[in-house]
């Protein structure tokens, strides 16, 4: 293949995050949330590199002192200013491929998940962090298409999983076919599986591959499965677990497949189910980062997760803050490939 668009687990030079900040939906909650990535981000910095998009000066000495205080690998962090409106920077970040002329950095459109909320800063957001340095020297290519990172997983050899119900619901003009054919040009994809079953209760994403099944080493597929008793997606789920194993019955490079519990059901303040899903794991060097909800199924997560990536430790994120604006680890992170 020409393309090609790397699984999470091959070595990477960084992982990029957007900090929260009071200006935007987390501000009546920017205390719980700002614990979160505490954690997430001493995490990555004692694995990797970590780049930090930031608000401004005031901001960035605000992160420092935060995470000097957690005992952060503080020389493995760069910041960088950057205007943003949200945190969810795997829809916005830079999508890294091999190419022919070496590594380099596709920047899709982001609307705010089809409209829902604005996106004009967020959208931006990669072209400024590049122009200031901030991705490293790989050259940038903008695409008019609209796409967002945690809609797509890859098994690094030309496998791609994503929903129909999110990329048709994307104001592309584009039918499976035509999604196949751009994923196979600038990806590398010589074959898109299409999860039909599956939509979690509060996802606002319209179905985000990365809630619900993940691939790990040696054709394995990570999914969620229902919650014990009384989980309101349990048909969607289980019907996704049957469509899973038929893909994997059909695809020789697929060996098998591995449940990921589901923590107790989640509400808002208004009682609306919440998408809590141990699949938004991030994986990084030597590690994978798993969201934990201080739920019993916390622990058999974990190791599931450990099962489907050997030699790596698994270390838990505290999720209940970031799950309540419908986003976990993986959303609120962006993995940039060695």
């Amino acid at each position: 293949m020409s393309r090609r668009l790397p699984a999470e687990w091959e070595p990477q030079r960084a992982v990029l995050v957007t900090w929260p900040h009071g200006a935007g939906d987390w501000g009546p909650t920017l205390a719980a949330v700002e614990a979160s990535y505490d954690r997430l981000a001493t995490a990555i910095t004692r694995h990797q590199p970590l780049v930090v998009a930031c608000a401004d000066d005031r901001h960035q000495a605000h992160i420092r002192r935060r995470l000097a205080h957690q005992g952060a690998a503080l020389e493995n962090c760069r910041f960088h200013a950057v205007a943003t409106t949200d945190t969810w920077v795997r829809d916005y970040g830079p999508l890294t491929v091999h190419t022919p002329d070496g590594p380099a950095l596709l920047d899709f459109v982001f609307d705010g998940w089809n409209g829902r909320f604005e996106a004009a800063l967020d959208d931006a957001a990669t072209a400024t962090l590049h122009a200031r340095g901030a991705l490293g020297p790989l050259p940038l290519q903008r695409r008019r298409v609209i796409l967002e990172g945690g809609a797509l997983d890859s098994d690094g050899e030309g496998l791609l999983l994503t929903t129909p119900r999110c990329l048709l619901n994307r104001s592309n003009g584009l039918d499976r076919a035509g999604y196949e054919a751009l994923f196979e040009e600038e990806l590398g994809v010589s074959r898109v599986l299409w999860l039909e079953h599956g939509a979690l209760a509060g996802d606002d994403t319209d179905g985000h591959v990365d809630m619900l099944a993940r691939f790990c080493p040696g054709g394995v597929i990570a999914h969620t499965a229902p919650a014990a008793g009384g989980d309101p997606d349990a048909t969607a789920l289980e019907a996704m677990a049957a469509e899973l194993a038929a893909m994997v019955a059909a695809t020789p490079r697929l060996k098998g497949l591995i449940p990921l519990p589901r923590p107790a059901p989640r509400r808002d303040a208004d009682g609306h189910f919440l998408p809590a899903s141990y699949a938004n794991f991030l994986v990084i060097n030597d590690a994978v980062l798993m969201p934990e909800y201080h739920d019993p199924a916390d622990g058999p997560a974990r190791e599931a997760i450990a099962g489907c990536f050997p030699g790596r430790t698994v270390v838990g994120i505290p999720a209940m803050a970031l799950i309540a604006q419908h986003g976990s680890v993986h959303c609120a992170t962006m993995h940039l490939p060695a």
